[in-house]
C-alpha cells in the first residue's frame, strides 16, 4: 500500500554518536535524497515527492545538526555524503539510487564516486559538477539565501524564475503545498551554520579525487536536471562537461530556476521514474 509525504513519521537512527531523523514512504526501489543549503525535511515540495512515491521508496533525512537531527554540520562534505550511506547501513539497504538538490546535489556525486557499487543511478537537481566553473554564483543568492528568514518574494529569485508571471504563480503553490507541514524555527539561521555548508562545498570545487575526470569512465547512469536561469548553480557549467560523461543526460526547463522539481513537480518526477526504470 502506498504512503504519503504527508502520512510519513520521522524516525531517528544512532548513527556514528548523532541522532538522525529520516522519514520512509512510498514503494518500489529506493532513491535516498540529499537536501539543499538549509534544507529540512519538510522543505520538498510534497507534491514532488508523491508523484514518485507511486513507484519508489523515498528516504529523506536531515544532515547532522540540521532540522530534527543532533550533532553538527560537518565542513567536510565526505562526512556529510556518508550519513546517507551509514544510514542506508542502518536501514540494511545494499543497493539503491540517489537523488540530491543543490548543495545535496554536491554530496550526492561525493557519494556517487565513494560507492559506485552500492549506487545504481543518480538525479542531480539544480546543482553542478565538481572542480573549477566558469559561471559564478549570482549575487541576488547571497542577497537572499543568508537572510536569517525568507518570504516568498525571496522563494521567486532563489528557486524561480521571478521574470516569468507562470513560474512566481508556480512558487506560490509549491510554497503552499510545503508550508502545510513545514516548521520554519527548524530551518538553519546562523551565519556559524552557513558557513559549514560553504565549507563543505569549497572542497568540491578543488575536487582534489578528480571526480570531475572519472565521469569519462563512470558506469552509473546520471541525470542532470537543471533550470535555464539557475542564479546559484549556473546551466552552463554542465556544458563543458557533457562531451566527456558518455553515462550522462542532461535536462533543462525553460522558464524556471533552481529549483525547477518545485515550479514543475509532476513533470520532473515523470522524468526521473522514466529515467530511473529505463534508461
Amino acid at each position: 500500500m502506498k504512503t504519503f509525504s504527508s502520512d510519513a513519521q520521522t524516525m531517528f537512527a544512532e548513527l556514528n554518536a548523532n541522532r538522525i531523523a529520516y522519514r520512509m514512504f512510498g514503494k518500489g526501489p529506493v532513491i535516498l535524497f540529499y537536501n539543499r543549503f538549509r534544507g529540512i525535511l519538510d522543505t520538498w515540495d510534497p507534491l514532488f515527492l508523491d508523484e514518485l512515491a507511486d513507484e519508489h521508496t523515498i528516504i529523506l533525512f536531515d544532515y547532522p545538526g540540521v532540522g530534527d537531527s543532533g550533532g553538527e554540520l560537518s565542513t567536510d562534505i565526505y562526512e556529510v555524503a556518508n550519513v546517507g550511506i551509514q544510514l542506508m547501513d542502518f536501514l540494511k539497504i545494499d543497493l539503491f539510487d540517489v537523488a540530491g538538490w543543490s548543495y545535496g546535489g554536491l554530496v550526492a556525486q561525493v557519494a556517487l564516486f565513494m560507492n559506485t557499487a552500492r549506487i545504481g543511478k543518480v538525479v542531480l537537481i539544480g546543482t553542478n559538477p565538481p572542480g573549477k566553473n566558469e559561471v559564478p554564483i549570482e549575487t541576488a543568492f547571497f542577497d537572499r539565501a543568508l537572510k536569517p528568514v525568507n518570504d516568498i518574494e525571496d522563494e521567486y529569485t532563489l528557486f524561480f524564475e521571478p521574470r516569468s508571471e507562470n513560474s512566481k504563480h508556480a512558487a506560490e503553490a509549491s510554497h503552499e503545498r510545503i508550508a502545510r507541514r513545514l516548521d520554519r524555527n527548524k530551518i538553519p539561521a546562523t551565519q556559524e551554520k552557513f558557513q559549514r555548508y560553504f565549507g563543505g562545498s569549497a572542497s568540491i570545487k578543488e575536487d582534489l579525487q578528480n571526480f570531475r575526470g572519472q565521469y569519462e569512465t563512470i558506469q552509473n547512469p546520471v541525470l542532470v536536471i537543471s533550470g535555464d536561469h539557475d542564479i546559484s548553480f549556473a546551466v552552463e557549467n554542465w556544458f563543458p562537461l557533457l562531451k566527456h560523461a558518455p553515462t550522462m543526460q542532461h535536462l533543462i526547463l525553460n522558464d524556471s530556476g533552481h529549483g525547477p522539481q518545485h515550479q514543475r513537480p509532476q513533470l520532473v518526477a515523470g522524468y526521473m521514474k522514466l529515467f530511473l526504470t529505463k534508461a
